[in-house]
């Protein structure tokens, strides 16, 4: 007898075999008949058609055109199951991600996940990750304050999708999709208990290529949705000037032990955000992201 799908969980992947294995590994123990996982490769130059013996309850497929949100889009297409769950191939889903993604009571509703971060490697930490482990990934706070969640820990059923419509490339995409969802009149809410992780950025390289990527989709976002450049100048400011409003989060949080830690945190904060709005300033002057 065979046995209807409830769930799709989709992964976008691009060249990070080894966090995809170790995401699949951990979903393993999870998975039933009813649960559709499909990882959708980004045209990778780094193969990863080894795993289809390692993980035979998964299915593989390649979007060709770059983007994650676009990889997202042909995971959904490729499968059935009426509930869909989005996950990234870094991060690890906690032990009952499935159950809780299966359980969720969802009509309406959007609903994104916590986030925690963990370290990878050994040693002393960084600024990058200490910096990452104090801000990152602020997913309630995102949805209480900026309408949106990560879709890289989501949960909605496939009819909400279809509506809403697809995943935009090249832009601030889990943004840009919860903002339509929400003009559509669907609701994107909070829930603790849909956990994943996610590691914290290794270096301050890594550290800057993600913001300099943040700031050109959202700068893309904004002159798509009719946002002035000056409104843009204006944030461009607000980033700079928030570094007085979270240096006491720094000084104060109990995610660091140590008074290096606190230092090195405080330090990144303030290189990143005049970093930040030295890039924002220059779009709005040359339009360019």
């Amino acid at each position: 007898m065979q046995v209807m799908s409830e769930l799709a969980v989709v992964i976008p992947h691009f060249n990070d075999p080894e966090r995809l294995r170790r995401c699949l590994m951990a979903l393993e123990p999870q998975i039933d008949e009813a649960v559709q996982v499909i990882v959708v490769d980004n045209n990778s130059t780094t193969s990863i058609l080894p795993m289809l013996d390692e993980f035979p309850w998964s299915r593989f497929a390649v979007e060709e055109d770059a983007g994650a949100g676009l990889a997202r889009n042909l995971g959904v297409a490729l499968t059935t199951a009426p509930r869909l769950a989005f996950i990234d191939c870094d991060c690890v889903p906690g032990p009952d991600w499935v159950a809780h993604a299966r359980g969720l009571s969802l009509g309406d509703q959007i609903v994104g996940g916590r986030v925690d971060t963990f370290h990878e490697g050994e040693g002393p930490l960084n600024g990058a990750q200490v910096f990452e482990h104090v801000f990152a990934f602020d997913m309630a706070r995102y949805v209480a304050r900026q309408g949106f969640c990560g879709s890289g820990n989501m949960v909605l059923l496939r009819d909400v999708f279809e509506i809403v419509g697809p995943f935009r490339a090249n832009v601030a995409e889990d943004m840009e999709w919860c903002h339509r969802a929400g003009r559509t009149g669907f609701d994107i809410v909070y829930d603790d208990a849909l956990v994943a992780a996610h590691p914290t950025r290794g270096d301050w390289s890594a550290l800057k290529r993600k913001w300099r990527r943040l700031a050109a989709e959202r700068f893309t976002l904004d002159a798509t949705s009719g946002r002035g450049r000056l409104k843009w100048s204006g944030r461009a400011v607000l980033t700079a000037a928030s570094i007085l409003r979270d240096a006491p989060r720094v000084l104060w949080t109990g995610r660091l032990s140590n008074a290096q830690d606190r230092l090195r945190c405080l330090m990144t904060l303030i290189r990143l955000r005049v970093l930040r709005a030295f890039w924002m300033g220059r779009q709005a002057v040359t339009g360019k992201a």
